[in-house]
């Protein structure tokens, strides 16, 4: 079973760039994006053998994230719970036969940290969130994390520590995570390799030169490690400042 995640930072833009080509070239079993931009009824994609589930922010032209799935989930949910209107369209969950999938763009913390306090209580809550759910069966988490765990996982980590996505905090809330039971499925395969990035800025030859971050992953239950096959990144697909991550699962 293959899963991808991809920001397409606007889906409308990166389908004008070869969305649909890499699409169906890849043919994922569930295919997860972040970051659409986009509102209900402002793109019609013809997808045939897949179901949609949307997940639109009130806000124009901002966030937003979609799933792609060839099997209908047992169930569907949007944001944390349906009590609660989560209003930038970051969370969509469906629950499979044996484990659930989240698909996540997680809130950055702003170049200024304007807004990393909201951001660590989001984090706390999809920690919660995860554990509740793998009291009953398997996670898997994706998305656009926003944050270089460790400082192999970005190319100048000396001059971003304490910047927006490599703050102390942020890296501390991810080891939280881990810690609680679940696997970064990119390092449980390749703990040590270097130069494997999922972003890059539009600054001039940035991707050219490769100085980038990986913010872009798939977490896992710990206990769902014997599925795993490979966990990759696409980083010669163009479209987005993003490129695709992948999951392989038994």
């Amino acid at each position: 079973m293959k899963l991808i995640s991809w920001n397409v930072n606007g889906l409308r833009t990166c389908v004008r760039k070869g969305f649909l080509n890499y699409f169906h070239e890849v043919d994922a079993d569930i295919f997860c994006v972040q970051e659409t931009k986009l509102q209900e009824g402002q793109i019609e994609l013809d997808l045939p053998g897949y179901k949609q589930y949307w997940n639109y922010a009130e806000r124009k032209g901002y966030s937003g994230t979609a799933i792609f799935t060839k099997n209908a989930p047992l169930s569907f949910s949007y944001g944390f719970s349906q009590e609660e209107i989560e209003k930038e369209g970051r969370l969509i969950t469906l629950e499979f036969e044996d484990f659930y999938l989240i698909n996540c763009y997680t809130p950055n913390a702003k170049r200024d940290l304007s807004r990393l306090s909201y951001r660590l209580q989001w984090e706390d809550k999809i920690r919660k969130y995860m554990l509740e759910l793998d009291a009953k069966k398997p996670v898997i988490y994706c998305g656009d994390l926003n944050v270089a765990h460790q400082k192999i996982d970005l190319k100048n980590y000396k001059t971003n520590v304490g910047n927006s996505g490599f703050t102390n905090e942020e890296r501390e809330k991810m080891t939280e995570l881990l810690n609680a039971g679940f696997i970064d499925t990119f390092r449980y395969f390749y703990p040590n390799e270097k130069d494997r990035y999922t972003w890059w800025s539009y600054m001039n030859k940035v991707r050219e030169r490769n100085i980038g971050w990986r913010i872009d992953y798939f977490i896992v239950s710990e206990r769902f490690k014997d599925r795993l096959v490979d966990a990759n990144i696409h980083h010669h697909i163009l479209g987005s400042d993003h490129c695709p991550v992948t999951l392989e699962i038994k």
